[in-house]
């Protein structure tokens, strides 16, 4: 059985703890658990999302619960991802226009930026109409 507690942390994140050694599953729950916090032992392979992808956006309601992904924390983590690809791609053209660097066209620059710019309004927007995290991730372009 390949066996895990789980529990959530104080900052609303789902841990997981997996044994390892001989130490017994009930052992490693109550050593690792913070007392008064609630806890199961679950089989990974049937308590978790397939995907690891959006594992920060996992919740869980309680014992018998699943775990599940939250698709508003999905789409959160999605929006940060999505910000960081457009600045790296709007980084070198972002030096062309600040640093007026000589020779080299400050209006084709800002025309990539204007392509960049939609490119990602267009991913924002279907982020936004997801109803999946396998859509968020379409979205992403991963």
């Amino acid at each position: 059985m390949n066996s895990v507690v789980i529990y959530n942390q104080s900052n609303g994140s789902v841990a997981y703890v997996i044994p390892c050694g001989d130490t017994p599953i009930d052992e490693v729950q109550r050593k690792d658990v913070p007392e008064g916090v609630e806890s199961e032992i679950v089989e990974r392979d049937k308590a978790f999302p397939v995907d690891e992808f959006f594992r920060d956006a996992w919740t869980w309601a309680g014992k018998g619960q699943p775990v599940l992904e939250d698709l508003a924390k999905s789409k959160a983590i999605a929006h940060n991802i999505r910000r960081t690809k457009r600045a790296e791609e709007f980084a070198p053209h972002d030096d062309v226009i600040s640093k007026h660097i000589p020779g080299v066209d400050a209006d084709a620059a800002e025309a990539s930026r204007a392509s960049i710019r939609t490119k990602y309004a267009t991913m924002q927007s279907d982020i936004d109409a997801a109803d999946s995290t396998a859509k968020i991730k379409e979205a992403l372009g991963i």
